[in-house]
């Protein structure tokens, strides 16, 4: 109800009062309420229902007609009671007790009746209450009381920005109507102090024997763990099997050994650190570090919890862990994306300060991304570091970046762990019902500081002044219950004693020389593949050349009576043609035969980047469009009846995120292919840090192993600094212990058995390949069937023309510049230069490199050539590894743009003339 109502409930109470029965049964049981009940019957102030009105700041006039000037006066009034329910929704989150530091709230003048013309004589009136969920009739004091406990007590929740009524709806009613508290029965208090009592005597343990050592300790945010117990209890009863978890550093140790079970003795030993020789040059702290667990649940089932190894880089495993989940999901056929879930527990300050949450979120929802509900749990301790959220954030709350959803946000007081079991049992069921996310903002604070070391006081004097005098939340909870005699000091001290005795027995066997720490292997999905240096024998990459041409035929139909573009007719003609073996196969062509033969064969594909589907140069066109009715039909999905799955989707204009994400998906499907491409290969630097931190380092680091394939379109064609370079040399500068490869094929044949390689070998690394732009449609740039049925990949490609034995010169290169220097050579009708292509940058030994250049005799003129100016491309790395053999068998010299801090100019014009120096010079003096 509202003022637009107004009008029309008065022309209703008039019918009534005339003729009760002239209105609807609804309306009878309204108007009824005011008036059957004595007390409910508007005041007849002075003799007069308009004096009334007006003394109660509703400014109606009389009409003359006593019922009439009733109606009004109910009907306003009322309306003010109903925008007043309406307010408590929207707002009462800000005076809601949330902070357990009990700091002063600015006062909400909007959240008083006064503000609304309703005087302490009204609180004692009864009002309609129907706009409150399951309660009838009540004074207005009534409903205030139920309002105020239901959204200000320690629970306050935004959800009044949720657009669809349904949902809002829902969750009032199971608001409203228990308001806001759940009645937990004795057992569950018990767990949850118990749970607790786990936090805290973890903390204090380690905190006395591993003095002065990093823990970034949990202290002051214990109720983690009893949240995290419940959550996935509640997971449990809707049929979930298995949880992915990202979080960061603090409260990780506490959560490894009290949810995910990670023996503390393990724990104890990493703080010793006794073996120095077990991770050199590797490893990571062990607040970084993952674990795997299976979790038993109070009714006997069982969870499998996969906590996500991640690095110091805030917010940037969020990603990660969902597309392990979505691959998980989609390896089980849980279409409903119900069986499997993520949990992410995030800093307040990372959440509102990260621009990868924003990213995070924004996947939450699209087809490519879904995974049926993240529950996010923000450990909220008011403070980044040592920066405030007035100087960290431009909004009310840390979770605010969240309404772009349309979700709850419940921001909980974390002293209250009752209130903490009701948020995370009406959080759950929400992600249950709306297969959607959902954040909790869990109040809380820092005990200590930043870390151990740390001292905040000389930042936040106030803030910890008032944390000194604080017991722990054990402590007061406990309290709590030996007052209602839900448990008594004798118990509370069993279970106290109980759990050091524990933690004593898992330190000594710690501190015994002869104990070696339990290593987590990978998950059995990942028994077949292997990591380490690359294998040396080749990989049979061939394939059936009947069938590929059947397939590549019927890439080439589409379904009778779907209109595709018109200007599609002429590629896919061509592409018969190859497949009739008439025409030779272009690049895009290579591709979808070798994602075809994938697919036939039984390894699922997945792909996914900006404009991936058709390419972001028009060149691969994968789903096709009608042109009529805008449907789409993917002619790989209709290889085969038995074929593998294929995922292909466009990516929002995201690079941190969806790398992320494909990353994560990578993880957890070793016999697939993964394919993240970026719309221009300049552009993967917005997701530097999944490179650095994951892709390039994760086995280093943590065992981890990966098959992700990142397409960066790469190559110097005038159109500016940020579309030319995909910065070859960043990733040179990350290779080492064959962490990745690095590849840059130059004909459809090499990129055909390269993508087939990088599924067939049980050798699983990230694969970072170089794609051309203008060679996509060059007419040098095409292979036969044959090539790609019976060939394979080569790291090096020789020149078939002119061998280096015969040479006085080669040049040595990488990528488009080949097809140049092949060009100006045959103009120049040389006969004694050999061009050699290095078609795999990384992994590339010595051998491999002499053998390419077999036959150059010692002492001849060994050029090489590359686009880049000569700080970046392939040049520094070369150098640096291969300088030395090179140079003293050679006459080795380097041709490129002169150094810049810019990859490449702005201008056409000098494009072509810096490009037109570059190949002079590798000819000069011939």
């Amino acid at each position: 109800m509202n003022s637009y109502s107004l009008d029309y409930i008065d022309d209703l109470y008039v019918q009534y009062v005339h003729d009760p029965e002239s209105v609807s049964k609804t309306w009878r049981q309204y108007f009824e309420q005011f008036l059957v009940v004595g007390s409910a019957t508007p005041p007849k102030t002075k003799g007069s229902i308009a004096t009334a009105a007006s003394e109660n700041g509703l400014k109606s006039g009389s009409s003359g007609d006593e019922a009439t000037d009733q109606a009004l006066w109910l009907a306003r009034i009322q309306d003010r009671v109903n925008n007043l329910v309406r307010e408590y929704r929207v707002r009462g989150h800000l005076v809601a007790d949330l902070d357990p530091l009990g700091f002063a709230l600015p006062d909400r003048p909007e959240l008083s009746p006064e503000i609304y013309g309703l005087s302490d004589e009204d609180l004692s009136r009864p009002f309609d209450s129907s706009a409150l969920e399951n309660v009838v009739g009540g004074t207005l004091h009534q409903i205030l009381t139920r309002l105020r406990n239901t959204y200000c007590r320690s629970i306050g929740v935004q959800f009044m920005h949720i657009n669809r009524r349904s949902i809002r709806d829902w969750l009032q009613r199971r608001m409203e109507t228990t308001e806001n508290r759940l009645e937990l029965s004795h057992d569950v208090q018990r767990r949850i102090y118990a749970r607790l009592a786990d936090a805290s005597i973890f903390e204090e343990f380690v905190r006395r024997k591993f003095v002065g050592a990093k823990t970034f300790s949990l202290e002051g945010a214990e109720t983690l763990i009893p949240m995290l117990d419940l959550a996935l209890e509640k997971a449990a009863q809707h049929n979930v099997n298995q949880v992915v978890m990202g979080m960061a550093h603090r409260g990780r140790l506490n959560v490894m050994a009290n949810i995910l079970k990670k023996r503390a003795m393990n724990i104890f030993w990493s703080f010793d650190d006794p073996n120095p020789e077990m991770n050199r040059g590797g490893g990571d702290v062990r607040y970084h570090l993952g674990y795997s667990s299976d979790w038993k649940t109070a009714s006997g089932d069982t969870i499998h919890i996969s906590l996500c190894f991640n690095p110091s880089h805030l917010e940037y495993v969020n990603t990660v862990a969902q597309g392990r989940t979505r691959c998980k999901q989609d390896h089980s056929h849980d279409e409903k994306r119900q069986g499997v879930m993520t949990i992410l527990v995030h800093g307040d300050a990372a959440f509102a300060g990260e621009g990868v949450v924003q990213e995070t979120l924004n996947l939450s929802e699209l087809e490519g991304y879904r995974t049926g509900g993240t529950l996010h749990i923000v450990i909220n301790n008011q403070v980044g570091f040592t920066t405030e959220p007035k100087e960290g954030r431009s909004t009310t709350y840390a979770t605010d970046i969240a309404k772009m959803l349309q979700i709850p946000i419940f921001h909980v007081n974390g002293e209250d762990p009752e209130a903490v079991a009701q948020v995370v049992s009406l959080a759950m069921d929400f992600r249950k019902e709306f297969h959607r996310d959902v954040v909790i903002d869990l109040y809380a604070f820092r005990r200590w500081g930043h870390n151990e070391g740390d001292e905040p006081r000389f930042t936040q004097p106030e803030m910890y002044s008032e944390i000194d005098r604080r017991a722990s939340v054990r402590e007061q909870y406990l309290n709590g219950l030996q007052e209602l005699g839900k448990i008594t000091q004798e118990e509370a001290e069993e279970i106290q004693r109980e759990r050091t005795e524990k933690l004593e027995s898992a330190f000594a066997a710690s501190q015994n020389e002869a104990f070696v720490p339990d290593i987590q292997t990978l998950a059995a999905n990942w028994s077949d593949y292997f990591g380490g240096h690359e294998p040396t024998e080749p990989t049979d990459t061939t394939f059936d050349q009947a069938r590929l041409c059947e397939l590549l035929d019927s890439l080439t139909r589409v379904p009778d009576g779907f209109a595709a573009n018109k200007k599609l007719k002429r590629p896919m003609a061509l592409r018969r043609e190859m497949a009739k073996g008439k025409r030779p196969l272009d690049w895009a062509s290579a591709e979808a035969s070798a994602f075809a033969s994938l697919l036939v064969s039984g390894h699922a594909i997945r792909m996914t980047g900006q404009d991936c589907q058709r390419g972001t140069f028009s060149q691969r066109h994968a789903v096709l469009h009608d042109t009529r009715n805008g449907s789409t039909h993917t002619p790989l999905k209709h290889l085969t009846e038995n074929q593998a799955s294929l995922e292909l989707y466009n990516s929002p204009l995201s690079e941190a995120g969806v790398l992320g994400f494909e990353y994560g998906y990578s993880l957890d499907s070793p016999d697939g292919l993964v394919i993240w491409e970026a719309q221009f290969g300049d552009f993967w630097n917005c997701a530097q840090v999944i490179v650095d931190q994951f892709i390039a380092s994760a086995e280093d680091k943590w065992n981890r192993l990966s098959g992700l394939v990142m397409l960066l379109p790469h190559g110097f064609e005038g159109q500016g600094p940020e579309h030319c370079s995909a910065r070859v040399e960043r990733f040179l500068a990350m290779s080492a212990e064959h962490n990745i490869q690095v590849c840059q094929p130059t004909t459809p044949a090499q990129y055909f058995h390269l993508l087939r390689r990088q599924v067939i070998r049980k050798w699983r690394k990230p694969l970072v390949v170089l794609t051309p732009k203008s060679l996509l449609r060059h007419p040098r740039v095409t292979s036969t069937l044959e090539e790609l049925s019976g060939g394979q990949f080569h790291k090096t490609l020789g020149d078939p023309e002119i061998p280096p034995s015969q040479a006085d010169r080669l040049l040595l290169c990488t990528g488009k510049v080949y097809y140049e220097l092949l060009e100006s050579r045959q103009e120049r009708g040389l006969e004694n230069v050999s061009i050699v292509r290095l078609e795999q940058l990384y992994p590339l030994s010595e051998a491999e490199l002499l053998e390419a250049l077999g036959g150059l005799q010692d002492g001849k003129e060994l050029f090489w050539v590359q686009e880049e100016p000569t700080n970046m491309g392939a040049w520094p790395y070369l150098k640096l590894i291969f300088g030395d053999l090179l140079s003293a068998k050679f006459d080795l010299q380097r041709i490129s743009r002169v150094e810049s801090a810019s990859p490449s100019t702005g201008s056409m014009a000098t494009h072509r003339l810096e490009q037109a120096e570059l190949i002079e010079a590798a000819f000069a003096g011939l």
